[in-house]
């Protein structure tokens, strides 16, 4: 009992870290515009900032996943923290846009090896059995800290400028102290630690050890490229295309953009629920051809109040799905190589799937907005397709917590 509150506070640390990354991703959102006049950059070079992001995101989960599967996952995660506090304070003193590019790289490592080393935290306190409902709770916390962002971007920038709003990434640090002093790691659970062989920690190639494992690994960064594809082109285009075709006016596209967040984290507690309680295969299934029909849907959208609420329905949908994969990633690959499998598998998704801007513009310059969204609906048919390939996706291997060593070499 001497350890619950030990590992109470690394289950909150872990969700908070979590809502902490999303808010320094949506600082950029918010400031864009202003950071493109005041350091005379072109829209090119403004894009480059997000793209450069992402990479550093990459790195960082590849490092950084190797790090927590070999050493103490929180003190991992604290360094994660940390950097990407020290690089988004600094951004508020970039005298050009090279300092910038370097400084959100860097901000981009520790976000991208964050997000592994939090869910493997969980996974070590939590049982198996509600990782589910626990990693959608997690997603939430992304989605709070996205509507922080955006009220701190309200407040602060009319003021301070966008230099002001980058300064608040400082505040983090007292987070890490907390952490740092108010939680002993040698006290906090983490299962599956008792019988894991340090020898073979920590190794990237062990996702692709033999023939079965190198296809779920694969099927797994698709089915992630798709869902990061799809968030991008939802979150960073559609109110784009709605002010457009509707008319509306940018304020009623940040109702959209609410609407379709309360849609998202409704839509990742029951995702939550039927990940635990009715295996991968059936909540992934589901969820992701209703994602292409309510993409495909949105094309019938003709008035605000539809916009509303097609926003929400596809934020369900959509992005409901998002936190699952942390949950299922977990379950689906050996202690061992649990943080690595989460941040290499997730941030190829995003280093990917970020490209997805890119297209939709391409198809945006050529052709409607129909197209778009056929293009949207069709990526999440592909990963259905794939979902359906992955044979430990099935209830009976998922739900019955094979060990290790037949979730690995299984060929049923």
């Amino acid at each position: 009992m001497n350890n619950f509150p030990h590992n109470r506070r690394a289950l909150i640390a872990s969700m908070i870290s979590s809502g902490l990354d999303d808010i320094n991703v949506m600082f950029l959102a918010f400031s864009l515009s202003s950071i493109m006049a005041d350091l005379e950059i072109s829209g090119t070079q403004a894009g480059w900032i997000g793209t450069i992001t992402n990479f550093g995101m990459l790195l960082g989960g590849l490092v950084f996943g190797v790090l927590a599967d070999r050493h103490h996952k929180l003190t991992i995660l604290k360094w994660t923290v940390a950097i990407f506090a020290l690089a988004t304070g600094l951004i508020a003193f970039s005298p050009n846009i090279w300092i910038l590019y370097a400084l959100r790289f860097l901000a981009g490592v520790g976000v991208g090896g964050e997000y592994g080393v939090a869910l493997s935290i969980m996974a070590g306190i939590v049982p198996a059995e509600r990782m589910g409902r626990t990693a959608s709770l997690n997603g939430i916390m992304g989605q709070i800290g996205s509507i922080i962002a955006a009220v701190l971007a309200s407040l602060i920038a009319p003021i301070f400028g966008w230099q002001g709003l980058f300064a608040i990434g400082f505040f983090p640090l007292l987070f890490v102290a907390w952490m740092h002093w108010g939680i002993d790691s040698t006290k906090v659970a983490d299962h599956g630690s008792e019988t894991a062989d340090p020898s073979k920690a920590g190794k990237i190639s062990d996702l692709f050890k033999n023939r079965q494992l190198t296809h779920q690994t694969i099927a797994l960064m698709v089915m992630t490229t798709v869902q990061i594809a799809g968030y991008f082109g939802m979150m960073n285009w559609l109110p784009t295309m709605m002010q457009k075709s509707l008319g509306i006016s940018f304020g009623s596209s940040n109702i959209w953009m609410i609407s379709t967040i309360i849609g998202m984290s409704i839509g990742m507690l029951v995702f939550g629920q039927l990940l635990d309680t009715l295996g991968p295969r059936f909540g992934y299934g589901s969820f992701l051809i209703l994602s292409a029909c309510a993409v495909f849907a949105f094309t019938y959208v003709h008035s605000l109040t539809t916009l509303l609420i097609g926003g929400a329905i596809m934020g369900f949908f959509v992005n409901g799905m998002f936190a699952g994969y942390g949950a299922m990633i977990t379950r689906l690959y050996p202690y061992e190589i649990r943080t690595v499998a989460n941040n290499t598998i997730l941030n190829v998704g995003r280093a990917v799937g970020g490209f997805s801007s890119v297209i939709i513009g391409l198809l945006l310059d050529h052709f409607n907005m129909n197209i778009v969204m056929i293009f949207l609906a069709g990526l999440y048919i592909i990963s259905f397709c794939f979902m359906l390939s992955i044979p430990n996706l099935k209830r009976v291997h998922y739900q019955s917590c094979l060990p290790k060593s037949q979730i690995v070499n299984s060929h049923v």
